[in-house]
């Protein structure tokens, strides 16, 4: 058995990794699933270490690197992140892999099988950095350029570059394009989330993934939310939440 510690903030990424983990590692076992920094810090400060920890580069607060500079962790770290800049940084905190988002069956297994394979072999710890490295600058993970749409008995196809939102709406789910034009999808914001590129969108609340270009004006509104205004212009209010305004503000920024 092992003793498993995941940081995420995602709870759609969260979802996914605890289900991949449960086909690909079935001796782990989730210790907790932890959201921020402050919550990691005290949680590591008041437990027995995990065997291993997966965690989040970005999070709400900041970034998970701080956890490890704040509190002495001796057990193998797996990081995550959308970004593949942070390769280096990561390398510095018991690193003993790096996965981009949304994450592949097939790499995971590889950090699952690296993990194992250190577990069994103390003695030979070291990692491969140059390896690693030149691994994390071949072309980062590709994403989705085009949907299928069915409506009626058509079929058409609709590029990712021309979608300026996505939303859902009574149990519906739609892409508002540039020029105004909404068609139905198949896939719910969770599984979009995978399948787009994080640096063009990002889910601002339960109802809503906004592309970058489609934001024409924002406004400061209560409990530190953010007040968007879209083109195409939604008839739906467009509210980046609470929880989510810390990592908004730093997407915005292209951190």
């Amino acid at each position: 058995m092992s003793k498993v510690l995941i940081i995420e903030d995602e709870m759609a990424a969260s979802k996914r990794l605890q289900k991949l983990l449960a086909e690909q590692m079935p001796e782990a076992v989730v210790a907790d699933v932890l959201v921020s920094i402050a919550s990691s810090v005290e949680w590591l400060n008041n437990n027995a270490q995990p065997d291993l920890i997966f965690a989040d580069i970005h999070l709400a607060d900041g970034s998970s690197f701080e956890i490890f500079k704040q509190v002495k962790v001796d057990c193998p770290i797996i990081f995550i992140t959308a970004y593949d800049q942070y390769a280096l940084e990561a390398f510095k905190h018991n690193s003993i892999h790096y996965l981009l988002k949304p994450i592949k069956k097939e790499e995971l297994a590889e950090a699952i099988e690296r993990f194992r394979r250190m577990s069994s072999n103390k003695a030979n710890n070291a990692l491969d950095f140059a390896k690693m490295l030149s691994a994390f600058r071949q072309p980062a993970q590709s994403y989705k350029e085009r949907f299928i749409i069915r409506f009626g008995e058509h079929i058409k196809t609709i590029e990712t570059s021309d979608v300026a939102y996505f939303y859902t709406e009574n149990k519906a789910n739609y892409a508002v394009m540039k020029d105004g034009k909404r068609y139905p999808v198949d896939h719910n914001l969770d599984e979009l989330e995978e399948l787009i590129n994080p640096r063009n969108f990002f889910r601002i609340n339960r109802q809503f993934i906004i592309g970058y270009n489609s934001i024409t004006e924002m406004v400061s509104y209560s409990k530190s939310r953010v007040l968007i205004k879209l083109t195409p212009p939604s008839k739906l209010e467009t509210i980046v939440s609470t929880e989510r305004s810390a990592a908004f503000k730093s997407w915005l920024a292209g951190e």
